[in-house]
């Protein structure tokens, strides 16, 4: 499965379709993203109270509108699949892009399997409240990805098509739930009490902890770049998908805040497996148990969905450019999808999903998930710097450069610290994890990688050079 430095020529190579419009990418950012409104965010909570799970919701959210900004521009002009690693090998350079691709792939992986554990858990729910307690939760884990496995297997615009209806369904149901208890239809009133009773149960270092969880609100809007090489206008619909899945979130994470924080004491959300329907369930009502029931479970397929998507991307486009084994580069015949990669990553996302605690996962993705965003502060400066406003088309310019990158910058720095604060031996691991695949790369990949025929981007030469 290695490769060769034969110079032999290469047959022309099947390529991915270009069916996707805006709509698509809307979903695809938005479906990962969705499940974290239905469980994860909640944990936030636990850290600090439901002040500081307020504080993590917005503090997040402005720095993930800072991450969809910066991300629009730089792909709406590096149009080919890969996203953030297809950026990174032609704005800084190959070590930097096997971190980045590593980075997306585990960040992806672990998120789908962490939706594969709240869908055997919900379910586990469900039965209990029907009196069948100890129902087996794994062989559904193993369904749920397998038959998201095939689908994605089989063609991208059915995939995203599917994740654009169910998407849209769990987000109304949100919705729904908000203006029901609004107007009066859940049995138990809205009780802010603990708000000026006991604001910050963990004094302010509870806001810097609950940090760490807020990031799940929006972790995975930028797998909307995953899809580049497949939208039919990247200019266009790239902006357009991803700034509109950045709004969408917003204020499904205000609402999901308002309305679980109102209906359940903060002590037991801080520990809830599946927020949204627990909320459900203290309304009283059966149609909206139903409802947020249904919009768990589809949000959670939306994302696993997206993540299989673009994890295997991630991994088709490295293995395409020679940083893997090449044999993962293969697109099928008939399907035209990276089915090599996308089989290759099943059975690690099903390691995790049966053996691993679902806040550890969770813990993983989102700190693969910072160590992405922190390259983007380098990427965009050395993007603008390299081809300045006006040297080459873009589709997107975002505002007020270099302010998001410095707001993105610290508040990923301090993420940082309420990881450590909760995960430190875990922080640790991963790191040593991300090095040791540096070296394994440098000192047995490298060789392989021909660092001009990546660059497919028709710019011209770097400012400077």
């Amino acid at each position: 499965m290695d490769d060769t430095t034969s110079a032999a020529p290469e047959p022309d190579r099947l390529r991915l379709l270009r069916v996707l419009g805006p709509a698509h990418v809307w979903a695809l950012g938005v479906g990962i993203v969705l499940v974290g409104e239905y469980m994860g965010w909640n944990f936030s909570v636990g850290k600090g109270g439901m002040i500081a799970g307020l504080m993590a919701c917005w503090v997040a959210g402005l720095l993930y509108t800072c991450v969809a900004m910066i991300d629009s521009e730089v792909t709406s002009t590096v149009a080919a699949a890969g996203g953030q690693y297809a950026q990174a090998k032609h704005i800084v350079g190959p070590l930097m892009a096997f971190n980045v691709g590593l980075f997306l792939v585990m960040a992806y992986t672990m998120l789908e399997a962490a939706n594969a554990i709240t869908v055997g858990f919900l379910l586990d729910t469900v039965a209990g409240m029907q009196g069948q307690t100890g129902l087996n939760q794994q062989p559904f884990i193993v369904l749920a990805i397998m038959f998201l496995a095939w689908l994605n297997y089989r063609g991208v615009l059915a995939t995203l098509t599917f994740n654009l209806v169910i998407t849209a369904i769990a987000f109304l149901a949100i919705v729904a739930l908000f203006v029901s208890v609004q107007f009066g239809a859940s049995a138990v009133p809205l009780d802010f009490s603990a708000i000026t009773s006991d604001p910050l149960p963990y004094g302010w270092v509870g806001i810097v902890a609950s940090l760490h969880f807020g990031l799940w609100y929006y972790l995975g809007i930028e797998g909307t770049c995953q899809a580049a090489e497949e939208v039919r206008s990247p200019a266009r619909s790239l902006p357009y998908g991803t700034m509109a899945g950045i709004m969408t979130l917003l204020i499904a994470a205000t609402m999901t805040w308002y309305i679980c924080s109102g209906l359940m004491p903060w002590e037991y959300l801080g520990q809830a497996g599946t927020p949204l329907f627990d909320a459900a369930r203290v309304t009283g009502s059966t149609g909206l148990m139903v409802l947020l029931f249904v919009g768990t479970a589809f949000a959670t397929l939306a994302s696993a969905n997206g993540c299989i998507n673009d994890a295997s991307r991630a991994w088709f486009s490295m293995s395409r450019d020679r940083y893997l084994p090449s044999w993962f580069g293969a697109v099928h015949p008939v399907y035209r999808t990276p089915y090599r990669a996308i089989v290759f990553l099943v059975p690690i996302a099903l390691i995790f999903a049966l053996g691993a605690p679902l806040d550890q996962v969770v813990t993983f993705s989102i700190l693969s998930g910072l160590l992405g965003y922190t390259f983007m502060t380098f990427n965009m400066v050395m993007f603008r710097n390299k081809w300045p406003l006006g040297r080459i088309k873009r589709g997107y310019v975002h505002p007020f450069h270099p302010l998001p990158t410095v707001v993105l910058l610290i508040l990923c720095s301090t993420a940082y610290f309420a990881v450590f604060l909760g995960y430190g031996t875990q922080l640790s691991a991963m790191m040593c994890f991300y090095i040791v695949a540096s070296l394994w790369f440098h000192f047995r990949r490298y060789k392989f990688v021909r660092r001009g025929d990546q660059f497919t981007m028709p710019w011209p030469k770097p400012h400077g050079y």
